[in-house]
């Protein structure tokens, strides 16, 4: 979608942690912690998604996630069109639960 020149933009961030000790535990519960004080939700267990109003304030976001890397493991940050994400196929097995909500267009009058 764009509106005035901005095209809603997903930000996804998957990760990989460490948690084999009581540090680890630690350093994983504050990233993700982080990730939702800024705005992350929790799509799966560590993969995280948000939507952002444009692509500049994308680049926000990942620099936040940058900034707040924890010293052990990896993290991906995936950057996607509001059209890219709702395309995105999910299969469940016999329980199904409801599905993230597409970013609301936005309207400037």
């Amino acid at each position: 979608m764009i509106v005035s020149g901005y095209r809603t933009m997903w930000v996804m961030v998957l990760f990989d942690l460490p948690t084999d000790s009581k540090k680890a535990r630690r350093e994983y519960t504050r990233f993700r912690s982080r990730l939702k004080k800024d705005g992350f939700t929790m799509l799966q267990y560590s993969v995280y998604g948000r939507a952002c109003p444009s692509e500049e304030n994308a680049v926000v976001h990942e620099n936040r996630v940058q900034k707040n890397l924890p010293p052990a493991g990896q993290v991906r940050v995936l950057t996607l069109t509001d059209k890219q994400f709702t395309r995105m196929r999910i299969y469940y097995g016999k329980k199904r639960e409801k599905n993230e909500k597409a970013a609301e267009q936005l309207s400037f009058f």
